[in-house]
């Protein structure tokens, strides 16, 4: 584990700017826009951007749903960011007065929502940019309340927590790197002002983080899924760049096992149509990291880059273009295997192809049921294949819903097992505390295979379930679950999915625009086969589109064996 010194910030850098980009990176962006059109068009994008902030009122106060200011401190930083780097390389100082409205606006705030705390972390970090990038250009009384807001309303909420052992500071997920990361980089942009503040925040800040950084060994997989993948990775990269440039050390943090490895999670559980393989509280949509274009600079793995350049950005930050890598790569010229297995998660990618966006691709889940941001839904999977998602996760459900995060989370459709595509029994939930370890893993050329050991889910229905999924020919994917059973109920195949759904027999021929698949039930003999549209009642969200397949053993056997067979085209 890394040790951190008692004095962290004795090799601080006196002048500013020196978070996360110095102005040696700036004449290196400059020098890529005029080289290269793709950075030409995020620049140009982010000048667009910059235009209509000019025109936007400054944040205010708001908390819509009593509880997050988050909105607002994103909305600030987003601005502060654009702002800044337009600033940095082209010297307009209207861009300087606008962020420094933006942030008067927020310092005159009565606090930043210390009890959601990464409100808090997310508007230091804002201040913190400001404060830094703005600095040659800010009259004494500008920096004077930025320092000041930096200082009581981020900072000072900050070390009551770390002195008091709050549950942030040591807990094992996306809070612990969020919070510790936006409060580091506020410590550091004022450090020379106040130095004992300042080391003191780094001393708890830095220990604290190991923790959720010791989750990425030993392969990088992120438990709370691709989404919170990026939102914790993002805050750990920029405190380690941040740490970087302001003190030329991250005091051995990026060299934890794991971390270097963790760019491969997003590439590994996004298939073919672009949309990742989204379990627990994710949406599909691939994460926007420009974190990956650190990393990729960091560890020397391009192919980090060419992920962060493959994803369609609507709205790039400008953190891609300050660290923007331009080298050229993808997974075939890396010969990355077509299979991905991430332990620490119990996670498990397969796929027919890297460079055909018509691939076949299945990603299955173990793991923990405990883990933050889950749900219950061990031995679910999603399934791509001739550019459509077939077997869909449905994904979150509003936060605002009561209990959502309490005693009624596993009462909504999107959270519950049945709402996953994994064997229920009466549509009871698995067993929250369950975890499914991967038994099991296959890569070679004709077959790729993953099985996973479901037993722990369902303590009163079954004694062992263990389910297998495989592309044994590269063209279509073979489900067997192996049940034995200790109860009368009947267990049920489920996926859910967005396709036409006709039933023949012990055959499903699902279907969505001229593209089919088939569903075959190999074993058992005797089954019914049922298709039913998925509806929920309010309050939660309303599901639309979307179907359930179901396969009903009729007089099931013990041991039972269901085997269904996928083929795309039919």
């Amino acid at each position: 584990m890394p040790r951190i010194p008692e004095h962290p910030l004795s090799t601080l850098k006196k002048r500013h700017p020196r978070l996360i980009a110095s102005d040696g990176e700036m004449v290196r962006v400059k020098e890529l826009v005029g080289r290269l059109e793709e950075a030409a068009e995020i620049y140009r994008r982010m000048r667009r951007e910059a235009d209509r902030i000019m025109e936007e009122r400054p944040v205010r106060y708001e908390i819509p749903d009593g509880l997050r200011l988050l909105g607002v401190s994103r909305t600030c930083l987003r601005r502060i960011y654009v702002l800044g780097t337009l600033f940095r390389l082209e010297g307009d100082l209207r861009y300087k007065e606008r962020a420094v409205e933006e942030l008067k606006a927020a310092a005159s705030f009565p606090d930043w929502n210390p009890r959601h705390f990464l409100d808090t972390a997310e508007m230091t970090h804002a201040f913190a940019i400001g404060y830094d990038w703005l600095y040659g250009a800010l009259s004494r009384d500008e920096k004077a309340m930025i320092r000041d807001a930096i200082v009581n309303k981020g900072l000072k909420p900050a070390l009551e927590v770390y002195r008091r052992g709050g549950w942030w500071a040591s807990c094992n997920h996306n809070w612990n790197q969020v919070c510790n990361g936006g409060i580091v980089i506020g410590a550091l942009a004022i450090a020379e002002e106040i130095p004992d503040l300042a080391d003191e925040i780094l001393r708890y800040a830095l220990k604290s983080v190991q923790i959720a950084m010791g989750m990425f060994n030993p392969d990088g997989g992120w438990a709370e899924g691709p989404g919170y993948w990026g939102y914790a990775t993002s805050y750990n990269v920029l405190m380690l760049a941040a740490l970087e440039t302001a003190l030329g050390t991250d005091f051995g943090l990026s060299e934890m096992p794991g971390f270097s490895e963790t760019g491969y999670f997003p590439i590994y559980i996004t298939g073919p149509t672009g949309r990742t393989f989204n379990f627990a509280d994710a949406h599909d949509d691939p994460p926007r990291a420009p974190q990956m274009f650190w990393l990729a600079r960091r560890f020397n793995r391009p192919i980090y880059g060419w992920y962060e350049r493959s994803i369609p950005k609507r709205k790039p930050h400008p953190l891609d273009l300050i660290w923007f890598d331009p080298r050229q790569t993808d997974p075939v010229r890396e010969g990355l295997p077509l299979e991905g297995y991430f332990e620490n998660v119990e996670v498990v990618s397969m796929r027919s192809s890297w460079n055909d966006s018509t691939a076949l691709f299945v990603a299955l889940k173990g793991g923990d049921n405990k883990a933050n941001h889950s749900h219950l839904d061990l031995g679910t999977f999603v399934l791509d294949a001739l550019g459509h998602r077939w077997a869909v996760d449905l994904g979150p459900d509003d936060y605002n819903l009561p209990g959502y995060f309490g005693a009624r989370r596993w009462s909504y459709y999107r959270l519950r097992s049945e709402g996953h595509n994994v064997i229920t029994f009466d549509d009871a939930n698995q067993d929250p505390t369950a975890e499914a370890p991967v038994i099991r893993f296959e890569s070679k050329a004709d077959l790729a295979s993953a099985t996973v050991d479901l037993s722990e889910a369902y303590p009163g229905f079954a004694s062992k379930v263990i389910r297998t999924i495989s592309i044994p020919d590269r063209r279509r994917a073979l489900i067997e679950d192996l049940i034995e059973l200790k109860s009368e109920s009947t267990p049920i195949w489920n996926m859910h999915t967005p396709a036409d759904i006709e039933i023949d027999g012990r055959t499903a021929l699902l279907g969505q625009g001229d593209a089919a698949l088939k569903v075959e039930v190999i074993e058992p003999e005797k089954v019914m086969l049922e298709a039913r549209e998925v509806s929920v009642p309010p309050p939660q969200r309303p599901i639309r589109g979307i179907k359930k397949l179901m396969i009903k053993p009729v007089a099931p056997t013990n041991p039972l064996r269901i085997k269904v067979l996928l083929s795309p085209g039919g």
